[in-house]
């Protein structure tokens, strides 16, 4: 089912700050990524707004806050609204992250990482599978950062995601930003992590640059991209054709030009391996 998805190219997670540059550059963006919950009970003007773009660009949904690893099971008020905005894109695609963001009925406003048990895997692909009843589209699962590492771990990290997207049928979305800010905090090799992970299930990736703070590597989409995860995302692609890749700015966004140069490397990294560009 993956190799079959079309290959989108390189685009930009959007950011209304930039819609009028965008516009301005459109021939070199390719598609665009948007936060879901940002048009859900959308107002009439972010409706206008979607509708603009979905005219110009393929959309890809990337929602944040379905809290797929909650033991509780998902909110089907959310679930109802997220897949009526995905009928209405009809991608080929959506993500979400692997994480729970409420526990309790609470929610906790952060992308919180799992235990990497089996018990763990076992939620997320209880979960998953109901969500399939709600929206037949292809899912990709995004690795994410983290401050703490959870006690109890039966496996690696690589061999939990590894694990959820083989047993849940699902894509990865491989953020190379997020994959170097972990091994650089907590030291891991991220090559033997790579080796780990099932590559044929790479669909996307995200990068972006992050900053330091007291000594920790922060993924705060805050900095132009560093050269660790332009080597990071070279060796990804020299070993799978992924089908798009997403630059994520959320922070002291740069002229879009700067932007733009992002999206050409990537492209030519692309390019140099006989991919799409």
């Amino acid at each position: 089912m993956l190799s079959h998805l079309p290959s989108l190219g390189v685009g930009l997670g959007f950011r209304q700050p930039f819609k009028s540059d965008l516009f301005l550059n459109r021939q070199q963006v390719d598609f665009l990524e948007i936060v879901a919950e940002h048009y859900l009970d959308a107002s009439w003007q972010k409706q206008q707004e979607l509708e603009l773009l979905a005219a110009h660009f393929p959309i890809i949904p990337h929602a944040i806050n379905l809290s797929l690893g909650s033991a509780e099971g998902l909110d089907t008020d959310y679930l109802r609204k997220l897949a009526a905005l995905i009928k209405q894109l009809n991608p080929p695609w959506w993500s979400e992250h692997i994480c729970f963001t409420k526990a309790g009925g609470v929610d906790i406003g952060h992308l919180s990482p799992l235990p990497y048990t089996q018990e763990a895997v076992e939620v997320l692909c209880r979960n998953i599978a109901l969500l399939r009843r709600w929206i037949d589209v292809p899912l990709i699962l995004e690795n994410i950062t983290y401050m703490v590492k959870l006690p109890g771990a039966e496996m690696t990290e690589a061999q939990f995601l590894a694990e959820v997207v083989e047993r849940s049928d699902c894509g990865l979305l491989l953020d190379v930003t997020n994959l170097h800010t972990n091994a650089v905090n907590y030291g891991y090799d991220i090559h033997e992590f790579l080796q780990q992970l099932p590559c044929d299930r790479i669909v996307q990736l995200h990068f972006v640059g992050g900053h330091w703070h007291d000594g920790v590597l922060i993924d705060s989409h805050s900095q132009s991209t560093p050269l660790e995860v332009w080597q990071l995302m070279e060796e990804v692609v020299a070993r799978v054709p992924v089908k798009g890749i997403i630059l994520e700015r959320d922070e002291n966004l740069p002229p879009f030009a700067e932007l733009t140069k992002e999206l050409q490397k990537a492209r030519e990294i692309n390019r140099s391996y006989g991919r799409w560009g």
